[in-house]
């Protein structure tokens, strides 16, 4: 009988040429990126990618080395100034798939725009599981890993300050397939062998992670015949609470009777304090690395719920909510228990069990999953209130959106019955 787990142990071949270019051509014009491949030394040999997104799939990563292509007043990242495709890899356990690249890459998208604070991002299926904010390194994980502990086993971990042994030591009790940090403080190494097949990545000039905000690189997506759709990347303009505009629209009417036309001015009451601006910026910035169609939680600079790539905006605020719940009822388990809530019958047997199930669930209904207080983030308008209504009935206070909809006016009216500050950033933040 075949052995299917020997399918994941598997290093494909890697035929990929070591150089490839990519051209755009205008009449004479011609602009010829020049890619390198990257190769890592393992075990005595020199090795790429382990396989793409399943095994099977041959796969490999390059750098851009040459060729800069200019669009308009559009900022390019020069070539020559590799960060996240060309980093060292100081363990690598089973080393590095197509997976944990583009996991470690979208938690260096988000944190590119969290680097003023220590701040631990927490990838998993290119989409974060918990990102937050601390005082110390350590607390930042720790923050980040109790957002969502179950979906961060296996998740690729970026740190933005050297790695010391207190954070490493809150990271060995967890599973984790990456790290990638700046550095990493004597000891730490030693305690990262005891894990196998962690793979740790070390980007020395990951403090240059800012000169990347405003800048943008050729995105390339390709299609099933092998077309290519071609665009520069994103990159939130609303980094600061000065950048954001208090949701406002003047509304269309038009009596019936005559067809005259009106316009009425619909503005939010309230606006935000000092602290929910804090949290309406750190969740919109976490918002540029989330799949769309995507709604987010956040407070006290952490994530609470994270709703991504659904198809209604409703639904992904539900969900956010009910992630946030699930999460919160888990991380009571583990506190008073050190299990995971839905182990708790097989550990206490199924009458204790199911008492302390329903006990951490009376606790997180009357607590309402961490949400009240929370910062709503959306990544593109609410097209009528009942999306926002998810979020205010659970106890937000404030909203951040794109603002633009048609019905912009009963949201904002939504906000003012329930005491809600709303602003808009003027910019969708969509990620397909």
């Amino acid at each position: 009988m075949k052995d299917l787990k020997e399918a994941y142990k598997t290093i494909e071949q890697d035929r990929f040429a070591p150089e490839m270019e990519i051209s755009f051509i205008d009449g004479d014009k011609r602009t010829t990126m020049r890619y390198e491949k990257v190769l890592w030394d393992i075990a005595g040999e020199r090795k790429g990618l382990r396989y793409g997104e399943n095994p099977g799939q041959e796969a490999a990563l390059y750098k851009l080395v040459g060729g800069n292509l200019a669009l308009g007043d559009v900022e390019m990242v020069q070539s020559g100034n590799s960060l996240a495709s060309l980093p060292e890899l100081l363990q690598s356990g089973k080393h590095p798939g197509k997976t944990n690249i583009t996991d470690s890459d979208n938690a260096l998208n988000i944190l590119r725009y969290l680097m003023e604070k220590p701040t631990a991002v927490i990838v998993k299926h290119n989409n974060p599981c918990g990102v937050a904010t601390g005082s110390t390194l350590a607390e930042a994980y720790f923050r980040a890993n109790k957002a969502d502990r179950l979906a961060a086993f296996g998740g690729a971990i970026a740190l933005n300050r050297e790695c010391d042994l207190e954070t490493a030591k809150l990271i060995v009790e967890n599973y984790a397939e990456v790290v990638v940090a700046p550095d990493f403080k004597p000891g730490v190494m030693d305690l990262f062998a005891t894990k196998k097949n962690l793979r740790v990545l070390r980007i020395r000039n990951m403090s240059r992670l800012q000169d990347f905000v405003a800048k943008h690189v050729i995105d390339f997506k390709s299609l099933i015949d092998g077309g290519i759709v071609v665009q520069t990347s994103f990159s939130a303009n609303a980094r600061k609470p000065e950048d954001f505009m208090p949701a406002y629209c003047n509304r269309k009417i038009t009596d019936k009777a005559t067809g005259e036309v009106s316009y009425k001015e619909y503005k939010i009451a309230r606006l935000p304090t000092a602290k929910e601006y804090e949290d309406l910026v750190f969740g919109w910035l976490v918002e540029a690395g989330v799949t769309s169609n995507s709604v987010l939680y956040v407070k006290d600079g952490a994530t609470v719920g994270i709703g991504t790539g659904e198809q209604d905006r409703v639904g992904v605020a539900e969900i956010a909510r009910d992630k946030a719940y699930t999460k919160h009822a888990d991380w009571i388990a583990w506190e008073k228990y050190a299990k995971p809530f839905n182990d708790l019958r097989l550990a206490f047997g199924e009458e204790d069990g199911a008492r302390k199930q329903a006990e951490i669930m009376e606790q997180t209904r009357a607590e309402k999953g961490g949400l009240p207080g929370c910062a709503m983030v959306s990544d593109a308008f609410f097209p009528f209130r009942d999306g926002a209504e998810v979020g205010i009935r659970e106890g937000i206070t404030s909203i951040v959106q794109p603002g633009g909809a048609i019905r912009d006016w009963d949201v904002i009216d939504c906000c003012n019955d329930a005491g809600v500050a709303m602003v808009f950033t003027g910019q969708r933040s969509f990620r397909h």
